[in-house]
């Protein structure tokens, strides 16, 4: 009788750190050159929007709105109101919601994150969960109101409510704070959504069925046709297992902020399914996953600043891993503690990260100020310090800023 030999395991590929970071820089879109300057369309809008599939809000404006900023370092200058659009034109490009954090996502994304907003009553912040538990009457009010005026921002519809319902303040007023707790569990639970922000920042708040693009509007009003949570959650690692290329559990379940008994069932049926690979990269600790159509370009000549909040360098832990680089936003640092600066942007040069640039843009006085400059070791010398001072003028002009001054000069 004849016998089977036994079938020996594969080991894992294993990735040089160098070639897992071309990978990374390759998914983010730092392989493919800028358009010329203010040449930028909106078809160069849409492939930023499907290599990085989340773009982070802050309020943050020392330099720029954040969330323009990564459509910058892909772009260089360009017509920010093709952002604007796709945002908050219909057919949108973009809609928010609670991503990564406050996020701009597809519209096709939105219902994906519906096992978020089911659970709005118990993850949501507590001023949340309050006005809900203690003032229900408001929150269903709200939404009536936005139902029937929308878009609105949320004084608008305190001012709405104020006229429409006079009598109950009397009992409890149209409190602005509650009325914007209101608005922000009802988003939170995907029952309205953003169309949009005026120029002041504020959110346009409508029921998502007059944000969403026509074919996902039966998916907004009716949950039942949404995705099941292990669909969503598979979905959601593909989507992040994209935009790394190559990156552990931690970097794919941080993408979307997801749970490890959420992730994890979703990169085994990945793995299963052919579309992950797993691999060693040298230095890390942890196993990686390497995405099937991940590019790996022997190199990358990329000129990059970046946003403290793009997606390139969200998880610190995989920022430090793939480029030698400890980068920790010290804005809520007292100033006399501060290393770097308040507001930190990350200069990516070719494949590293080579320099932290404090920036301010003086909008007063036309003047993007770089107001302390700290190289890597072994950087900043003179064909470094051309290259910075290019990408920061051509960051002014984006910017309508008619010059830049740095403080000091980089040696």
């Amino acid at each position: 009788m004849s016998s089977v030999a036994p079938v020996t395991p594969v080991p894992p590929r294993r990735l040089t750190q160098r070639a897992a970071r071309r990978i990374a820089l390759a998914a983010q879109g730092f392989a493919a050159p800028r358009p010329d300057p203010w040449t930028a369309t909106s078809r160069h809008v849409q492939r930023v929007i499907d290599t990085v599939g989340i773009v982070q809000i802050d309020s943050v404006n020392v330099v720029s709105r954040s969330h323009y900023l990564p459509f910058y370092s892909r772009l260089g200058p360009h017509d920010r109101a093709l952002v604007d659009r796709a945002r908050d034109r219909a057919p949108r490009r973009l809609v928010e919601y609670w991503a990564h954090e406050a996020s701009l996502i597809p519209p096709a994304t939105w219902p994906l994150l519906d096992f978020r907003m089911r659970r709005a009553h118990d993850e949501s912040w507590g001023g949340m969960q309050r006005v809900k538990r203690d003032h229900p009457e408001i929150v269903d009010a709200v939404l009536a109101e936005v139902r029937a005026r929308g878009p609105m921002t949320s004084r608008q519809v305190e001012s709405a409510l104020a006229h429409d319902r006079p009598r109950e303040r009397e009992h409890w007023g149209w409190n602005w704070s509650l009325v914007k707790a209101a608005l922000e569990h009802l988003f939170w639970a995907g029952e309205v959504s953003s169309a949009g922000r005026t120029s002041q920042f504020e959110r346009r708040y409508a029921v998502p069925s007059r944000v969403l693009p026509p074919h996902l509007r039966d998916v907004a009003e009716s949950p039942a046709l949404r995705p099941s949570d292990a669909e969503a959650f598979v979905e959601l690692v593909r989507i992040a297992a994209r935009a790394h290329g190559v990156g552990t559990e931690q970097c794919l379940r941080d993408y979307f902020r997801l749970r490890p008994e959420q992730a994890r069932p979703a990169i085994a049926a990945l793995v299963a399914a052919g579309e992950l690979e797993p691999v060693n990269i040298d230095g890390w600790k942890r196993p990686a996953y390497l995405h099937v159509d991940a590019r790996r370009p022997r190199r990358i000549a990329a000129r990059a600043l970046l946003s403290p909040f793009d997606s390139l360098i969200w998880q610190r832990d995989r920022t430090a891993a793939l480029f030698d680089f400890d980068y920790r936003l010290e804005i809520y640092v007292p100033e006399e503690k501060r290393v770097h600066g308040y507001y930190v942007l990350p200069f990516l040069l070719g494949e590293d990260l080579v320099a932290r640039v404090d920036l301010k843009a003086d909008r007063p006085g036309g003047r993007l100020l770089a107001r302390r400059v700290t190289w890597e070791p072994g950087r900043g010398g003179v064909d470094d310090a051309r290259e910075l001072h290019e990408e920061l003028t051509a960051l002014a002009d984006h910017l309508d800023l008619r010059e830049v001054e740095l403080t000091p000069l980089p040696a």
